[in-house]
């Protein structure tokens, strides 16, 4: 009776090795999937809104992250002078740039271009 006891006793201790080693492929799993499900995507986002901002020239028509709808008039390396009614042109970093009207990024994360209208 008291083999058996003892017997018990050894496979319980020889369960917790296993189980931290599960644990470590369960965290690692969970950094793969918040890798493929966050992460990757996010980078793909930034990276077509830099194309983006890079491709915007005069007469595009864009919308700034405050909201401004207006028309590009000038383009300098890190600034853009867009013209938001008759007679007012206003100056802003091209960071400020939200979005372009009419423009589609390439689904593989490349060239970005026009979508006709």
């Amino acid at each position: 009776m008291i083999n058996v006891a003892y017997a018990q006793d050894a496979a319980a201790a020889a369960a917790p090795a296993n189980a931290g080693m599960h644990q470590l492929v369960m965290i690692g799993m969970i950094f793969v999937i918040f890798y493929f499900l966050l992460i990757r995507p996010q980078q793909k986002q930034q990276k077509a809104l830099k194309k983006m901002i890079a491709d915007a020239k005069r007469g595009d028509e864009i919308i700034t992250t405050s909201g401004l709808h207006g028309r590009i008039v000038e383009t300098k390396e890190e600034f853009v002078m867009v013209q938001v009614a008759n007679n007012v042109t206003l100056k802003f970093d091209r960071s400020a740039i939200q979005s372009i009207k009419g423009y589609e990024a390439d689904a593989k994360g490349g060239k970005g271009s026009k979508k006709a209208a």
